[in-house]
């Protein structure tokens, strides 16, 4: 077994360790040495970030050969049509490569922890939300998909990567899990013992489930 560490990056926050001159770190969150982006997570966005300090681990993840699934939340500007929805599901041409087929349905407005600083809203325009699945990860891809439909993108989380969801971890907490590499892409749910940090007490707990969309009330 070997421990992996599923971080919820807050907006803002870039996807390194070594310092910026214009955006905060992962070391504004992460404080445990020796870990390591098994891939990536845009600045503008939020949500699940796995790290790990294992290189077989780090690759087996980050590696497009293995196709472990990303999900999305993505809040997106204007009313949303089947026709956009079907041509996301279908592949998008994006100019220097054309997406894999993903999976996609609208969802009504989950409950999230407020963004700083907010999203700006137009009130003569829409708004709604989608649940984008894919398989890639190339840069700002989910971005330049919801666009090249004309549904520009306002706000993105990643809930899950593969068996792994942020579940109620708040932006800049995290989470230890102890897994298996063998057990991957099969697995369900990680394995073993888990803690969570950013008040740096921790807690055991069995495996936990995925979390459910929850409407706003």
């Amino acid at each position: 077994m070997t421990e992996l560490v599923l971080l919820n990056k807050p907006y803002g926050v870039i996807c390194q360790f070594s310092e910026h001159e214009k955006h905060p770190t992962l070391k504004s969150c992460m404080p445990l040495p020796g870990v390591y982006p098994a891939g990536r997570l845009d600045t503008d966005s939020e949500g699940l970030l796995l790290l790990t300090g294992d290189g077989k681990l780090q690759q087996r993840i980050a590696d497009p050969r293995f196709k472990l699934p990303k999900t999305y939340w993505v809040q997106v500007e204007g009313q949303i049509r089947e026709e956009q929805l079907e041509a996301l599901r279908q592949g998008v041409d994006l100019g220097d490569f054309t997406t894999r087929p993903a999976q996609v349905r609208r969802i009504e407005a989950p409950e999230l922890w407020p963004r700083t600083p907010p999203v700006r809203f137009r009130k003569t325009v829409p708004d709604a939300w989608l649940e984008i699945i894919i398989s890639e990860g190339k840069n700002r891809q989910v971005r330049r998909m919801t666009a090249k439909v004309g549904l520009p993108t306002l706000r993105l989380v990643r809930v899950a990567i593969g068996p792994w969801h942020i579940e109620d971890l708040k932006p800049g907490e995290w989470r230890k899990l102890a897994v298996a590499l063998e057990d991957l892409p099969q697995v369900q749910h990680a394995k073993g013992i888990s803690t969570t940090g950013k008040s740096g007490q921790a807690r055991h707990s069995t495996p936990r489930k995925p979390f459910l969309l929850r409407k706003k009330s």
